[in-house]
């Protein structure tokens, strides 16, 4: 844990002349601020450096938008992008007139989701570990004009490139659809830039442990860091999405967490390992099923039970539902069981070790802001817990392979995130418990997210439907 008298005596050791802040917007963005050195003084740490809230999506209005960031200074690393050696911190937001953390902040959510877990003496620490996968594509252009709109990506390691003219000679060895995960060189042509980008993760602070090409063609991959505790997870989380983009561009290359930006192949998820501890205690450990206890299975309950409502935090475009479809490995049937990726939860087999045990909830996708869909999670298995909402039985099948009948009996997530908001709407009451999410920030979610990405996508011409419909 570092201090802020730490912080300023490594700012004055090593002569760092700018301070970078950086803090996440309502839909999941970095935004930051930078400033010379002279600017930051231990009041900062308590009363935050002033800024005008009124230009960040989802937050103030102009007439009422002076807001202050506050820097954590257990997140503070030098920036490896920057030129001039700068100091890179993490950020929450308060209200300057009350000193109080600001109710739309994702951040101060998060934290209060901490709070209200410890509260309800269920525990005091909540693991999260994400796995959000990526693409790595070579060249990305799109546009929407009242006449057009289009998109194009591209990646040397697309299979659509299998008779493409390339300088030097096209020299095949291109991943087929659903083909690739794991494969050695020269298939896996991103091997070098993926080691860069997780070896810059660490001087950055996160906890790293591997690296691997994912399932889809096109330069699909996957990046490991180890768990951490809800807030300090979310932080790794940015920081991945921050140095892999950053590291992309160094190598003339463009990084997207979309859900699915490739037609006919694999998308984007962010499997979302989670456990409650208490007292240095993990409580996932027992003797019921796959070895869970009662805590754990409860827990599952509460997840499956609000999934609906949750999935509009934590799949949270309208792209989104693009990936959740039959036939391409998503988690689309709302059931858990061990070691079965066909279920939206899954038991990860770790033998007798009581640390280790954990669940793994596999709708999420690195779309979302991992705040607020942390949060979210926590407090859906929370109420889990405080209901003793039965999970159902463990469907250990592969739900991919049943029958139509079988399937009709499994529940199934959103269509799509009008579904999803709609059902935000009727069912968030486990989200206000304990203060963590207001019904002003949940108003605003389902607001923002209609009036700026449901409503634009749906009354925009589709290109495919011009395939359908122009000689109608």
């Amino acid at each position: 844990m570092a201090s802020p008298q730490e912080i300023l005596e490594w700012i004055k050791r090593d002569n760092i002349q700018m301070i970078d802040l950086k803090f996440i917007d309502t839909p999941g963005t970095w935004q930051h601020l930078t400033l010379y050195h002279n600017m930051i003084d231990e009041s900062s740490f308590t009363e935050g450096v002033a800024f005008d809230g009124s230009s960040i999506r989802g937050w103030k209005a102009i007439n009422d938008s002076d807001m202050a960031m506050v820097p954590d200074p257990n997140t503070a690393w030098i920036d490896p992008f920057m030129e001039e050696p700068t100091l890179s911190m993490i950020c929450s937001i308060i209200e300057p007139r009350t000193g109080q953390p600001y109710s739309r902040d994702p951040r101060s959510i998060a934290q209060k989701a901490l709070d209200y877990l410890t509260s309800t003496g269920i525990g005091d620490i909540c693991f999260f570990g994400p796995e959000a996968e990526f693409f790595i594509f070579d060249d990305v252009r799109y546009d929407q004009t009242q006449n057009s709109g289009y998109y194009s990506v591209d990646s040397i390691e697309g299979v659509w490139n299998s008779g493409r003219e390339e300088a030097g000679g096209n020299l095949g060895y291109k991943p087929r659809n659903k083909e690739g995960y794991f494969p050695v060189g020269p298939t896996d042509t991103l091997q070098d830039i993926r080691t860069e980008m997780l070896l810059t993760m660490m001087r950055c602070g996160v906890p790293i442990e591997k690296h691997h090409h994912e399932v889809a063609t096109g330069g699909q991959c996957e990046l490991g860091f180890r768990f951490a505790p809800l807030v300090q997870a979310a932080d790794f989380l940015m920081t991945y999405k921050y140095c892999i983009k950053n590291v992309a561009k160094k190598y003339g290359k463009t990084v997207t967490f979309m859900p699915k930006p490739l037609f006919g192949d694999n998308g984007t998820g962010m499997h979302c390992h989670q456990s409650i501890w208490k007292d240095g205690q993990p409580t996932f450990f027992g003797d019921g099923y796959a070895k869970l206890s009662k805590t754990a299975l409860n827990y599952i309950g509460g997840l499956l039970k609000h999934a609906p409502a949750l999935l509009a935090f934590t799949n949270p475009t309208t792209n989104s539902y693009k990936r959740l479809v039959p036939g391409f490995e998503a988690p689309v049937n709302l059931a858990y069981s061990q070691g079965n990726r066909s279920a939206s939860i899954r038991i990860p087999i770790t033998g007798d070790n009581p640390k280790a045990k954990r669940l793994e909830f596999r709708c999420p996708d690195p779309s979302c802001n991992p705040y607020l869909a942390f949060a979210a999670m926590l407090c859906a298995g929370i109420d889990g817990i405080k209901n003793e909402i039965d999970p159902g039985s463990p469907l250990d099948v592969d739900i991919y392979e049943l029958s139509p009948e079988e399937l009709a009996k499994v529940p199934s997530t959103p269509a799509s995130l009008m579904d999803a908001l709609k059902n935000l709407e009727k069912d968030h009451d486990f989200l206000t418990a304990g203060g963590v999410f207001s019904e002003d920030f949940i108003e605003n979610w389902i607001s923002y997210k209609l009036d700026r990405e449901v409503i634009p996508v749906s009354i925009r011409p589709h290109p495919y439907e011009f395939a359908l419909y122009y000689d109608c």
